[in-house]
């Protein structure tokens, strides 16, 4: 992108570090412009909980019952990274630098999934399960982004709430849930004739005013962080958790072609704490062996 078009990236996202990282490459150059963002958040039953309790897993798993999908590998990390867990480097570029999600933090954190398996205010998120749940009231919190909002709303009417991740209670210390987040991406082709008019038409494409009229006309939620103070967005609740999350509980998810062997794994270990065939005797062991599954692969 030209100086102009990365100088106009950088204003709308400033505060928003995982948007530019999605359009940076290794070599730290911006290959793109954001034009949405892509990732989760929380659903949740008003009336079950206080604007405070919406904050910590803890205190909704205290009160009500909390869906999460424990065996998806695209929600699973999210306990690792917020420990500090990370995904091929700092900025997920680095393929050799692998996963770690191990050690000390790692084995703390897969004995709290131990125990939020054992939470009988617990339930797996599997096949639409929670979904379900809200609507039969056996669930009053699940994970999800904005594709579920109309069957939430359809769901809980006027009971519908809408925030971004909590914490969690990581040996005492408030831990910050993080997502993985992405983003839709306005690029042109290096080998057009005309690079300057394509680097001018894609930075429109991806604008505020772009961004601003796709919402009025579409609903297409915007990923501009400048957009996010405006009244019509400010007001919508599933736009302003989709901002506040990107900007303050994300992770950009990874492209690199090692990213491809990260599911699997991570999938079978979910699948494993949520047997029984991972318990606190044996956290760091199985922990580390989920990591080194890894080292095999990459």
């Amino acid at each position: 992108m030209s100086d102009d078009a990365v100088e106009q990236i950088e204003t709308q996202y400033e505060g928003s570090e995982s948007m530019i990282q999605s359009v940076t490459g290794d070599d730290g150059y911006l290959y793109g412009a954001p034009f949405g963002g892509n990732t989760w958040f929380m659903y949740y039953r008003k009336s079950k909980f206080t604007e405070e309790d919406i904050t910590s897993l803890d205190a909704m798993l205290a009160k009500g019952k909390v869906s999460f999908p424990l065996t998806n590998s695209w929600y699973l990390p999210a306990f690792y990274m917020g420990a500090g867990g990370t995904l091929f480097g700092e900025d997920g570029t680095d393929g050799e630098a692998g996963v770690q999600f191990g050690g000390d933090i790692g084995e703390a954190v897969t004995k709290y999934l131990i125990d939020l398996r054992n939470n009988p205010n617990f339930v797996n998120d599997s096949n639409g399960s929670g979904l379900a749940g809200l609507k039969s009231g056996a669930v009053d919190v699940v994970f999800s982004g904005s594709w579920d909002e109309p069957t939430v709303k359809e769901n809980l009417g006027d009971d519908y709430g809408v925030a971004a991740l909590p914490t969690f209670n990581l040996n005492g210390t408030p831990t910050q849930m993080k997502s993985f987040a992405g983003s839709t991406v306005v690029a042109w082709n290096p080998y057009t004739k005309h690079p300057k008019a394509a680097d001018q038409f894609a930075a429109f494409l991806a604008s505020t005013e772009s961004q601003r009229a796709h919402y009025e006309m579409r609903g297409t939620i915007p990923s501009d962080m400048t957009l996010a103070s405006e009244p019509e967005i400010a007001e919508n609740l599933v736009a302003k958790a989709q901002l506040d999350t990107i900007a303050r509980t994300s992770v950009v998810q990874p492209s690199i072609p090692e990213m491809s062997n990260f599911w699997g794994p991570c999938e079978n270990f979910g699948k494993s704490i949520l047997g029984n065939e991972v318990t606190h005797d044996n956290a760091r062991e199985l922990t580390d062996k989920w990591m080194a599954s890894y080292a095999s692969l990459m």
